[in-house]
């Protein structure tokens, strides 16, 4: 890591915003210069961690946890801006693009830049081109053959497509190397330019001492590159079909509890590989991020596998995983973990072995914290300070928003607890989050913003209006910016 060895070295605080939620002309957020402004405001507001969410290029969902690939970057993230100033646009052709209408506008984008590149690079930007394919070659040829051939068959997965496609004979894909080798040639460098994009902007962090905290999910989307390209390390049938699927039981929450629809790992050929896949996809995060998320880390103790007949997660059992191995493994490998366990829900005492035995921070919601009594492990009185802090995170309600729900006598117990403070919410559980002991405190932009429920970015649990939620320049001010950065000094953050 180019900051530091160690991201828990002292007392941080951070933001969580995604990067689509910035504000842009392009529809929606990128990696061009609102993100540089973005990293200004941090650094003015004495933060040192930027937190996104996965980083993958998504289904029509448009949800950064059920992305196309593990590696791979999204291409709606790159910044049209940034491809002018590299030359490989003019600002003509940016203009013309923009003006077209339908969807698209990315990928007519990435390919005009790209004939652009093919005409105009110099000898060292196609050095440098050609260093990252070969650095990237275990995964990236797989996923531009992916996308070529989800292109061909309309988006359809990749069980549905012809059969010597769907199951990888050598000369189908032959064929389609040839016939599409230009489509090939530009996903390839749609990733290139993703990846320098990303780095750039992260230099540009770290040299502010900022840190950037990513998120990988557990589990992998069924239509993706992945599971093509890797069928034998997936429960899947010889046809292709997985034989059980992730989810979690029935709990409070649910009565059905939640059937996810991810195929489960094939545990014994991960393991008899000696976790290379697992090692290559923790290095493509690194190569991105400083500190990692893990999303349901208590999947890597015991996970919940469900029948694919079954309809509902209810009828699922327990299956014991070999996590201490696979954690070994990667200790083994990359030396410290800069890795946080997201350990929220029923945690047994093995998960919570399983994290300490490797050093992994957990996670304490102050939005959980106040609907039983003082032994509630997310109050602040019982955070330890192996743990990240947050007011909410991307699934929950805006600070704000929770508030607002609550019941004259919930509310009543949350003021006092929060000590009767004359501020107006968030920012009582902002100030809260940011004295507690835990060495990291996370705010979700929202709630800086003091933003209610019509602005969260996710509800769990449905499928409309989702993931699309940005924020304008307007509604961050000079005193919000100062009143975070005097609250995260007060604090020793």
């Amino acid at each position: 890591m180019s900051v530091t060895e160690n991201p828990f070295d002292r007392r941080r605080s951070g933001v969580l915003l995604h990067p689509t939620s910035l504000p842009g002309k392009w529809g929606r957020g990128d990696l061009g210069p609102e993100a540089y402004r973005f990293i200004e405001f941090l650094a003015a507001a004495g933060q040192t961690v930027w937190q996104a969410l996965p980083l993958g290029p998504t289904h029509a969902d448009l949800s950064p946890y059920q992305c196309l690939s593990v590696h791979a970057g999204n291409p709606e993230l790159i910044s049209p801006d940034l491809l002018v100033a590299d030359g490989w646009l003019t600002q003509e052709e940016l203009r013309q693009l923009d003006g077209e209408h339908g969807d698209g506008f990315r990928e007519r984008l990435i390919g005009h830049a790209y004939r652009g590149f093919l005409d105009r690079a110099s000898e060292q930007d196609k050095s440098r081109y050609e260093a990252f394919i070969q650095a990237h070659a275990h995964w990236l040829d797989d996923f531009a053959l992916y996308r070529a051939l989800r292109r061909r068959h309309g988006g359809a997965p990749w069980n549905q497509w012809a059969v010597p496609l769907r199951d990888r004979q050598a000369e189908a894909l032959s064929q389609v190397r040839l016939e599409d080798g230009d489509y090939v040639g530009q996903v390839f460098f749609e990733q290139y330019v993703f990846f320098i994009q990303w780095s750039d902007l992260k230099s540009y962090a770290n040299a502010r001492e900022i840190l950037l905290f990513g998120d990988l999910p557990i589990f992998v989307a069924y239509d993706s590159a992945d599971v093509w390209a890797r069928r034998q390390f997936f429960k899947l049938s010889g046809d292709g079909r997985p034989e059980v699927i992730a989810g979690v039981p029935p709990d409070y929450f649910s009565a059905t509890g939640q059937r996810w629809g991810n195929p489960h790992y094939h545990w014994e050929r991960l393991q008899g590989d000696g976790f290379r896949w697992w090692i290559d996809r923790i290095s493509s995060q690194l190569e991105l991020f400083d500190i990692i998320r893990i999303d349901h880390f208590r999947g890597f103790e015991a996970y919940w596998e469900i029948p694919i007949d079954e309809p509902t997660a209810i009828n699922g059992r327990w299956v014991k995983a070999p996590g201490d191995e696979l954690f070994k493994a990667l200790r083994d490998h990359f030396g410290s973990l800069p890795l946080v366990a997201e350990d929220l829900g029923v945690i047994t005492a093995e998960v919570t072995r399983l994290r300490e035995n490797y050093g992994l921070p957990g996670m304490k919601i102050l939005q959980f914290a106040f609907d039983s009594d003082a032994r509630n492990p997310y109050l602040p009185h019982n955070h330890e300070s192996s743990s990240v802090v947050y007011t909410g995170t991307h699934d929950n309600d805006t600070t704000l928003g929770w508030y607002s729900k609550m019941s004259p006598l919930q509310a009543h117990y949350v003021d006092e607890y929060l000590g009767g403070a004359d501020e107006a919410m968030p920012w009582p559980l902002i100030r809260c989050a940011l004295e507690s002991v835990a060495r990291l405190s996370i705010i979700p932009m929202q709630d800086i913003l003091m933003l209610g429920s019509e602005h969260r970015m996710n509800t769990p649990g449905t499928e409309q209006g989702n993931w699309t939620w940005r924020f304008i320049w307007d509604q961050l001010n000079e005193d919000l910016t100062r009143k975070l950065a005097h609250l995260t000094a007060l604090y020793g953050r």
